[in-house]
C-alpha cells in the first residue's frame, strides 16, 4: 500500500520552485526598467506621501511601520522608505536582495531585507500600519492563505495595499499564453490574474476590511521596438516565462509555436507606429482593516 503525499514536503517543495523561478533571469531590470512608475502609485495609494509628515506617519505619531509582501527589489518598499515610512521588504526570493540594497543605498534610504513566504509571514500579529504589495502576492499558489497573512500582520485600522495584474490585461494574457506549455499546477494552486479581480479579492479579504477602493488602471510600456523585441526581453530576464521556455527546451517544435504565441500576443496589444507601444492594466485595490 503506498503512502500518501506529505502536503507540507509538497508545499515546501512547490516554494522552493517559486524562490528558483524569481531568482532566475532579472527581475530587478523588469521592474526598474519596464514598471517603475507602479511603485510610487501604489505607495501613495496607501496614504503614504513624501514630505507630508502625516502621511507616512503611523500610531502615536511614528514612523508609519510599512511591510512590502513579495517585494522583489524594492520596487514599492523604497518608494515608501522615501515617503519617511519604517519599511520592512520581505520576499521568498532572498537572491533578489542584492538589487534592492544597492538601489536603496543609491536612492539614500534604509530597508529592512527579509526573506519570507507571503503565506506563512514571521511577523507578529498588527505588526505594520501599512501591508502592501505592488505585483508580488498575486503570485503566492494559495490566495486564502496569503490573504489571511495580509490581514494578520495589519493593525487594526491599518491599511492594505494591492496593485494586481488584471486576468483581461497584457500580463494576465501573457501568463495565460505561457500556462499551456508549463507543466500543471500543483493541486490548490491559483491563477495569479485573480488577484487582478476586484470581486476575487474582496472575497479573500471578506468582513475584516471596510472602506475599499478598487479601480482599474494602466501602465504605459513603449520601450521595445517590435513584438519579438519584447519577447526575447523578458524571455531572457521575466521567471515565469524563463520557466515556460525551460519546460519546452528539449522540444523545438513548442519552443518556436511559443516564440510565435508571445510575438503574437505583443502584436494584438501593438498601439504604436514604427515602434511597439502597450498599455498593461492593473487593478488598483486598498482597504481599512478592521
Amino acid at each position: 500500500m503506498s503512502e500518501l503525499p506529505d502536503p507540507a514536503e509538497a508545499d515546501r517543495a512547490l516554494k522552493a520552485k517559486h524562490r528558483a523561478m524569481w531568482a532566475q533571469g532579472d527581475y530587478p531590470a523588469v521592474a526598474a526598467e519596464i514598471i517603475p512608475e507602479l511603485g510610487p502609485i501604489l505607495v501613495e495609494a496607501c496614504g503614504l506621501r513624501g514630505g507630508s509628515g502625516q502621511g507616512a506617519s503611523g500610531a502615536g505619531g511614528q514612523a508609519a511601520r510599512v511591510l512590502d509582501v513579495a517585494a522583489g527589489s524594492g520596487n514599492a518598499a523604497i518608494p515608501a522608505a522615501l515617503a519617511g515610512a519604517s519599511v520592512v521588504a520581505s520576499d521568498l526570493a532572498p537572491e533578489l536582495f542584492e538589487a534592492g540594497r544597492r538601489l536603496a543605498a543609491e536612492r539614500g534610504v534604509e530597508v529592512e531585507w527579509r526573506q519570507a513566504d507571503a503565506e506563512a509571514l514571521p511577523f507578529e500579529d498588527d505588526a505594520f500600519d501599512t501591508v502592501l504589495s505592488c505585483v508580488g502576492v498575486m503570485f503566492a499558489p494559495h490566495h486564502q492563505a496569503a490573504a489571511d497573512e495580509l490581514v494578520r500582520v495589519c493593525r487594526p485600522g491599518g491599511t492594505i495595499g494591492l496593485l494586481s495584474w488584471t486576468p483581461e490585461g497584457f500580463l494576465g494574457q501573457m501568463l495565460a499564453t505561457m500556462k499551456p506549455y508549463m507543466p500543471p499546477p500543483p493541486p490548490g494552486a491559483q491563477p495569479p490574474p485573480l488577484w487582478g479581480d476586484e470581486a476575487h479579492v474582496r472575497a479573500l479579504l471578506g468582513d475584516r476590511v471596510t472602506d475599499v477602493e478598487a479601480r482599474k488602471q494602466t501602465v504605459l510600456v513603449d520601450r521595445f521596438k517590435s513584438p519579438e523585441e519584447f519577447r526575447d526581453y523578458f524571455k531572457a530576464r521575466y521567471g515565469p516565462t524563463i520557466a515556460a521556455y525551460r519546460a519546452v527546451a528539449d522540444d523545438p517544435a513548442r519552443t518556436a509555436a511559443l516564440d510565435r504565441d508571445l510575438a503574437e500576443l505583443a502584436q494584438r496589444h501593438d498601439q504604436g507606429a514604427g515602434s511597439t507601444v502597450m498599455e498593461w492594466e492593473y487593478l488598483l485595490f486598498t482597504a481599512r482593516t478592521v
